[in-house]
This record gives C-alpha cells, structure tokens and sequence, in this order.
C-alpha cells in the first residue's frame, strides 16, 4: 500500500511532538546530559534535528538543486547563543511552519523525483528518511533522559521501514552470511513484523525462507537502535532484549553487527 502526503504529515507532526514534548520543560543541567550521538549533548542534538528542518523549509523538492544546508552552521552558532526559553520557542515555531508547509503541498508532490540523503528518490523517501531521522534523535535525546518513548504508531514503522530496505545490506555485507544461508528478524513491540533475507550469490529481501541459518528476535527499539549505531548490543542483549535461535556463532555475530549508519 502506497503512502499519502496525509500519512508522512502524520507522521511528521507526530514525531514533532515528541522532540516538543521532550525538550519544553529541561533544565540546564538536562540540556548539558551527552545524548546518545557522542558528539552532542542533547541540547546540540535538538538543534541539529531543528536545523535540518530550517534548512527544509520552503525548499522545493528537485534532483537538481539540493537543500540549501550551508545554513546549518549558522543556525548551529545560533541556537547554542539563545536561552532555554527562547530555544524552546524557536523549535516549536520551526516545527510549526513546517508542519503548515507540508499542508499545503498537494498530494502528489510524494511521487516527486527529488534528492535524498541516500541518493534521488522521491520526496516521499524524503520525508520517510525525515521521519527515521527525527524518531532515532527523539531517542538520543530521550533514554540517556530516562524517557521512555511510545514504540508503536506511523513513525516507528517509517523509522523501522528505513531499517528494513538495508536488511539485504546487513546480512550480506555486515554479518556476511554466506552463500546458502538465510536469516529471518522477528520485530515485537509496538511494531509487529518479521523480515527475512536469503543469500544466493548475494543477501536479498525475500517474502519467506525455510529453516533460516539463524533467527533474531528484538524489540523494535532495541533492532532500529542497534541498526543506528546508537545502543551497545552487549547491554541489550543481556537484558534479554535481543535474542537469536539457530546457529548460535551465527546469532551472536548478527545480533552484534546490525549497524549500519551513525
């Protein structure tokens, strides 16, 4: 099923609301905590989630002219120079435009040709990879707070969508599964799904396989985070939070090597 300009705008104001949610009553010291991006702490991972979309706003999607980010720097030196109060202010009031821009875009502007952060796609991959970005951050910034963020809900499954179309990636080049052998991800939580991946010759996404060489189970943020480099897989895993049945070398080498972008 394809997804609408209304979804991703859901999606979008949702994963909004939660950077909103997190950041609008921190103190100082809160803002100082290092997020989970070791170069950032959360104030400075906040910032960056809200110059991407500066930076966004009123560009029109295009595979020639890219997003105009050499205002990012700026924007960066800004935001560390303003109060907590007025950074609050300035997130809530970018966000807020943003989600009226994305308004009054009509319906087939999904199916855009545009540039992507991973190459042209269209300007609904855009947003999908937005919406990944901005539910991955919430998190950076969220757990090293002791928040625990909604799993379920459109963003999660956009967040773990983007996962999904690199799990012939990860398993091929980053496991390094042989040729012959399969793999097969249970996802639990608030995003139920089962992905699957076979070699044959090379890892690929296939619908189903049979007797996989090894079975992951994870939570979805626990499988998106370890995806992004964010969460060390020996804390998750001994918190029961990833598992693997099969061949068990093999379960502990793909439980461990699931990153695949920082």
């Amino acid at each position: 099923m394809s997804t609408s300009l209304a979804d991703y705008r859901a999606a979008y104001e949702i994963a909004f609301n939660e950077i909103t949610g997190l950041t609008a009553h921190l103190s100082d010291e809160q803002w100082r905590v290092q997020s989970l991006c070791p170069a950032w702490t959360v104030r400075e991972c906040a910032a960056h989630v809200i110059g991407v979309e500066t930076v966004l706003a009123g560009w029109a999607p295009s595979l020639e002219t890219p997003p105009p980010f050499e205002i990012m720097s700026p924007w960066m030196e800004q935001a560390a120079g303003m109060s907590g109060v007025d950074f609050n202010t300035a997130i809530a009031d970018i966000m807020a435009a943003r989600v009226v821009e994305l308004a009054a875009l009509a319906d087939g502007v999904v199916a855009a040709p545009c540039i992507t952060p991973v190459g042209p796609q269209t300007y609904g991959d855009f947003l999908r990879i937005r919406v990944f970005d901005m539910w991955v951050h919430a998190r950076d910034i969220g757990l090293p707070l002791g928040v625990q963020l909604p799993d379920g809900g459109p963003t999660a499954t956009m967040a773990l969508d983007e996962v999904h179309r690199s799990m012939g990636y990860i398993m091929g080049k980053l496991v390094g599964l042989e040729d012959g052998m399969s793999a097969t991800v249970h996802v639990t939580g608030g995003v139920e799904r089962d992905i699957h991946v076979a070699v044959a010759g090379r890892a690929a996404l296939v619908d189903s396989v049979d007797n996989p060489t090894v079975e992951l189970t994870a939570d979805v943020e626990t499988f998106v985070m370890l995806a992004c480099g964010r969460v060390d897989p020996q804390e998750r895993i001994d918190a029961g939070r990833i598992t693997w049945a099969g061949a068990d070398d093999w379960g502990d080498r793909a439980a461990r090597s699931l990153r695949f972008t920082m």
